[in-house]
């Protein structure tokens, strides 16, 4: 995309948020809609396709904060009429240009465009307009040659397995988004045909409008820009040269990668136009919960785990086999320990590039629902003999 397109489109209007939307708001928006328009939601809606691929062309700009500005920077530059201060009625322009005398002028001529006085030479604001759209001559790309556009950036998920997530692992995700088009391979013609130089524009994407005494330069509709039009559409892609595909990418999750994480793929995203590159790819990951072991909150590469033991365990002290995500290891456990003490196992957490993460075991009491005759003895004569005993005094204690 360049920036000739972002004259005619309203992205904001796309993702229906205002332009001082936000980063956050933007973000929420295009996700909200990217969910109701997707096409796996929407099979066979060609106008549900049509606006997944404007809204993830708007985000593709807004979502990034220098080309939003970029974006914001040349659609207030040509806002008003095209031009600051307007030159729609000849106020404002530097030097006090004014409608008709001496002093009326045709933007053509700072365009370096054929007009009155000769064409335009060097310097002026052919060259700052040049330099604005890409042209760095300021005369303007080659007759039919079609400006490259970068490809957008896609968002997708993926549901990995908690073991995959804290081991690492190489995973096929397939991938529903625009793509270049097969049967065309980007050039937007049918098989077989070609393009022509735009007879609109003569090639410059750009056509002029009278605006009272002023000649006003704007893209042209009829190629939307390119300079060129295709002489027989592609069926597929109706001459866009991308169409929405699924195709399927391999993605390496890194060791330790955690819930709601995004992975970038660079240039793995939605195809780029005439030349341009690829946008970008990023996969947020989901992963499941595991049935014994969780992530500790403080720091992600330790893992936690829950092992119930007895009271008497607690009381005399014990040597415990608990699981890790591998095998198992010995844990002892000394005399009079509390519930709810944690042990760190060392090493057996993620296998992380920056270092192994440990294994935090927090020991819980496990309290029998029942007990029978012999045990309920049992019990009364242990709370017998331990009535000197009184775990409570401390919260008794004036």
């Amino acid at each position: 995309m360049t920036q000739r397109d972002w004259i005619e489109k309203d992205f904001y209007r796309e993702l229906g948020v205002s332009s001082t939307a936000s980063d956050s708001e933007i973000k929420k928006a295009y996700r909200k809609l990217a969910r109701e328009l997707h096409p796996d939601a929407n099979p066979g809606d060609a106008k549900a396709e049509a606006r997944f691929k404007a809204v993830s062309e708007a985000y593709g700009v807004l979502g990034d904060a220098a080309k939003r500005k970029e974006y914001d920077e040349t659609r207030a530059l040509f806002a008003g009429g095209g031009m600051p201060g307007g030159f729609g009625g000849g106020q404002g322009f530097p030097g006090g240009f004014s409608q008709g005398g001496a002093q009326g002028f045709d933007l053509n001529d700072l365009f370096g465009q054929a007009g009155r006085g000769g064409g335009g030479g060097a310097g002026g604001l052919g060259d700052l307009f040049g330099g604005l759209f890409g042209n760095r001559g300021g005369a303007g790309p080659a007759p039919g040659m079609q400006r490259a556009q970068q490809g957008s950036d896609v968002e997708s998920s993926l549901t990995i397995p908690f073991e995959d997530a804290v081991r690492g692992a190489t995973m096929t995700l397939t991938v529903t988004s625009p793509g270049t088009c097969d049967t065309c391979h980007g050039s937007g013609a049918r098989p077989g045909t070609g393009s022509h130089t735009c007879r609109v524009c003569g090639g410059s994407g750009f056509v002029n409008r009278s605006e009272g005494a002023f000649a006003m330069s704007e893209p042209c509709r009829e190629c939307r820009g390119t300079g060129s039009v295709v002489d027989d559409p592609c069926p597929e892609c109706h001459g866009d040269g991308v169409s929405t595909k699924a195709r399927p990418l391999t993605v390496r999750i890194p060791a330790g990668v955690e819930d709601g994480q995004r992975i970038r793929l660079a240039g793995k995203g939605g195809p780029g136009r005439f030349g341009g590159p690829a946008g970008d790819l990023y996969v947020k990951l989901k992963v499941t919960p595991h049935r014994l072991f969780g992530r500790s909150a403080k720091n992600g590469n330790d893992l936690t785990l829950k092992v119930p033991v007895t009271f008497p365990e607690l009381v005399s002290g014990a040597t415990l086999t608990v699981p890790t995500l591998d095998s198992t290891v010995s844990l002892k456990i000394p005399a009079g320990t509390a519930s709810g003490r944690t042990f760190r196992v060392r090493g057996r957490g993620v296998q992380a590039k920056k270092g192994a993460g440990d294994l935090l075991v927090t020991v819980e009491v496990a309290v029998p629902q029942r007990l029978d005759d012999a045990a309920t003895e049992a019990l009364q004569a242990y709370s017998d003999a331990t009535k000197s005993f009184d775990p409570r005094a401390d919260l008794l204690a004036r």
